[in-house]
């Protein structure tokens, strides 16, 4: 299934060329899916139909979708509650009702998460359209399913379950309870959850799409999204320059504005996809006005990303590790290596990313950043490599 996400800056428009996208998709005869994890529903506003917490038809092929982070935050936490009762009870501990439960930040991502999972997982839909939050939060967002499984290998290692059988022994020998099975049990299945988000982020029928209004706003917004997304092994396969004025703009006031957008998507030119999206002069609502904006097509299959390049064969017998990572300036990158992890920052993103097992056995002797990638140059280490006899 083709799986495109879209964001950009806040209050460019990324719910209407979401809609937008899914419904020309839709008319063409593709079964199409529309999330959205916007709880005022403006996706339903620019449809034109209510959208609610379950799959509902908002036009012939399109299917709009709301998850709902309330009723499975209140069913999580009462999963939970029941599976710790013992240890609630030992610390005196007052139950919750479901009532009373508020979701926390983050229950809105986590439902987007699980949704895009499910649809990914459905033979109902050819396409699924997700109209992410704004960038940074989508960023964020996108990161959430690769660290969460970090941590919990980190916290629940699960070479460690191995020894369940022990743990009762083990306890009584250290003096300390020993994790419950369903710890482990919850972990594996959150494990499980997650990693299945993961390859549908890393599918390569998954692109994701920026979309900003163009000017000096948009540009520092679009520059920083795509540093982001290369980090992640997202590149934005098209950017949608949105509300582009008419270069025949009767109104001389406007003059400086269709000069100001002008600039900035030839700029943007040089660098991404761009595809223009005109100004209606009015905010778009309905099919009709959707339809005029003329958005992408979504007939075609995403260019495969790859991140990064590994372990290519320098001149002088070291492995060099190639990064892309476009638009990056080098006083904003940072490189440390952590044991058998890297560490690599580039302005406010981080990642932290596993070394495969031939660079375990290396150190680290430079790096650079050249041509838009990061050229990281491992050293065999003679201590960790056999020797030849």
């Amino acid at each position: 299934m083709r799986t495109i996400l879209i964001t950009g800056p806040g209050g460019s428009g990324r719910t209407t060329v979401a809609a937008a996208t899914a419904l020309e998709a839709a008319r063409r005869g593709t079964r199409t899916l529309v999330l959205s994890a916007d709880r005022t529903d403006t996706l339903g506003a620019v449809l034109g139909v209510p959208t609610g917490t379950t799959p509902a038809e908002a036009a012939p092929g399109l299917t709009a979708w709301r998850p709902d982070a309330d009723a499975r935050f209140r069913e999580d936490l009462v999963a939970f509650q029941d599976r710790a009762a013992g240890a609630l009870d030992l610390l005196g501990a007052a139950r919750l009702d479901p009532e009373e439960v508020t979701p926390l930040p983050g229950a809105e991502e986590l439902a987007l998460l699980r949704a895009l999972r499910d649809a990914a997982l459905s033979d109902s839909y050819d396409l699924l359209v997700v109209d992410l939050p704004p960038a940074p939060q989508a960023l964020a967002l996108l990161a959430l399913p690769e660290e969460l499984r970090r941590y919990l290998r980190r916290l629940l290692p699960p070479e460690r379950q191995a020894a369940r059988a022990l743990r009762p022994v083990l306890g009584r020998l250290a003096g300390v309870p020993m994790p419950a099975e369903w710890l482990y049990e919850t972990a594996a299945r959150w494990d499980v959850e997650l990693a299945a988000v993961e390859a549908v982020l890393a599918d390569r029928a998954t692109s994701v799409w920026l979309v900003a209004e163009p000017g000096p706003a948009g540009a520092d917004a679009v520059r920083s999204a795509a540093t982001g997304l290369a980090l992640r092994a997202l590149r934005p396969e098209v950017l949608v320059a949105n509300r582009v004025l008419p270069e025949d703009a009767p109104d001389p006031w406007l003059a400086g504005l269709v000069a100001q957008q002008r600039k900035t998507v030839e700029e943007w030119r040089g660098v991404h996809g761009v595809h223009d999206v005109p100004h209606l002069g009015r905010d778009p609502r309905g099919a009709d006005d959707l339809a005029a904006l003329a958005v992408p097509a979504v007939d075609r299959a995403p260019a495969p990303a790859e991140w990064p390049v590994r372990d290519r064969l320098a001149a002088d017998g070291v492995l060099v590790w190639h990064i892309p990572l476009p638009g990056v300036i080098r006083d904003d990158l940072d490189l440390v290596r952590r044991g058998d992890e890297l560490v690599v920052t580039a302005g406010p993103f981080r990642r932290v990313v596993p070394l495969p097992s031939a660079l375990r056995r290396c150190t680290v002797s430079g790096a650079a950043l050249r041509e838009g990638e990061l050229r990281i140059r491992f050293a065999p280490d003679p201590e960790l490599w056999p020797r030849r006899v």
